[in-house]
């Protein structure tokens, strides 16, 4: 089969590779119809997982067809369409039945493995390959894909951000404790940060305000979420305006930047020396935006270590700090009613569709956010 693989630093190849096979009993061979590029895959693409290997296959997003199914499997029969959530879990361990599906304890094997399993991300995280390819072996199936039946409206590449960023963000806003009324600041106006302004105003927002630095980010948000909206890089002092222009700073931040944030010139260095996981710029504004005793959610991922985080400023001003791998299989059948029954609108984000033949001009498109890219659809 055809797949999208991992060259090294800004370098992916498609290139031909084995099919996957069917190697425990409740695992699915799906064929994909429909995969996309995510944020967190330039994580990848910018050499900060270093235990991903040269010729691996990548990506996480996927919808598709079953084309085999284990003799265990109970849910799918062959021609089935599914959506597979970048999560792979049990279904079974403490964490999966706690609704924390992105821990799962089974799904990963490898030794000393602090965190879930996930497609296309290395052997640190579970060594499952990726789904921007013609096929993908799915495990754990009887718990993970969900059924698309065939009544089903939405097209496929709505229901790609069912994987993944839609039920992030969805997660993203829950998680933070956001109640009816309160203001919100969402950090971050890619794929993730327009649901999350969209999910917010879902759940009853008072006020919504987006900051970035790409002007054609922000002027998608103000024109389809109507939200306020902010470049750093044209604004002096950000921090202390936004909390002066909310009285005191706003209920709720959201970072949904995370670890590939606008860089300073030493945080480069440092993360090229694997001294420092990423950008803190996100994290320093949302410290200084949010109200005392409000809430900052990290839905953007990051690395392992920092220098100089701003544990203070979170301490002394009474701030929570929640954050974590959004655990998304058991939120995408109420999103995917959101979907069927027109209550959210998720069309806009699609902006490129390609050939997964030409998986590596989309990295290069997606990375240098060229012709106003928000969201690649690769299709096989």
């Amino acid at each position: 089969m055809k797949a999208v693989t991992y060259q090294g630093l800004f370098n992916v190849k498609v290139k031909e590779v084995h099919d996957p096979k069917i190697e425990k009993g409740d695992d699915l061979i799906v064929r994909v119809t429909a995969s996309s590029i995510c944020g967190s895959d330039l994580h990848l693409y910018h050499g900060m997982i270093p235990s991903l290997e040269k010729d691996y296959v990548i990506g996480h997003e996927a919808v598709g067809i079953v084309e085999e199914t284990g003799q265990k499997v109970e849910k799918f029969k062959k021609g089935d369409k599914v959506v597979i959530p970048f999560n792979i879990a049990c279904g079974q361990c403490f964490f999966c039945e706690n609704d924390l599906e992105s821990q799962c304890d089974v799904a990963n094997q490898e030794d000393q493995a602090e965190i879930g399993a996930f497609y296309g991300c290395s052997r640190i995280y579970g060594d499952y390959w990726g789904s921007q390819a013609e096929l993908v072996r799915v495990p754990f199936a009887n718990f993970s894909p969900f059924y698309i039946p065939e009544e089903c409206e939405i097209t496929d590449d709505q229901l790609v951000l069912l994987t993944d960023a839609l039920p992030t963000a969805y997660w993203g806003v829950e998680n933070s404790g956001m109640k009816p009324g309160d203001t919100v600041i969402v950090l971050g106006s890619g794929p993730i940060g327009l649901l999350t302004q969209k999910i917010a105003w879902l759940k009853g927002a008072e006020r919504v305000i987006a900051v970035d630095h790409i002007p054609y980010r922000l002027q998608h948000a103000k024109k389809t979420n109507k939200v306020e909206a902010y470049n750093f890089d044209e604004i002096d002092e950000l921090p202390s305006l936004l909390k002066e222009m909310t009285k005191g700073g706003a209920d709720v931040v959201i970072d949904c930047v995370g670890v590939s944030g606008k860089m300073k010139p030493i945080e480069l260095i440092e993360t090229a020396m694997h001294l420092q996981g990423g950008a803190l710029g996100a994290i320093n504004t949302a410290t200084q935006a949010v109200r005392k005793g409000g809430t900052v959610q990290l839905v953007g991922v990051y690395g392992l270590r920092y220098n100089s985080f701003p544990l203070g400023d979170f301490f002394t001003r009474n701030v929570t700090l929640k954050m974590g791998m959004a655990p998304v299989i058991h939120k995408i059948g109420y999103l995917y009613q959101l979907l069927q029954n027109q209550t959210l609108d998720v069309s806009d984000l699609i902006t490129h569709y390609m050939p997964l033949n030409d998986g590596e001009e989309a990295y290069k498109i997606f990375n240098k956010r060229k012709d106003e890219c928000l969201k690649i659809i690769l299709k096989p």
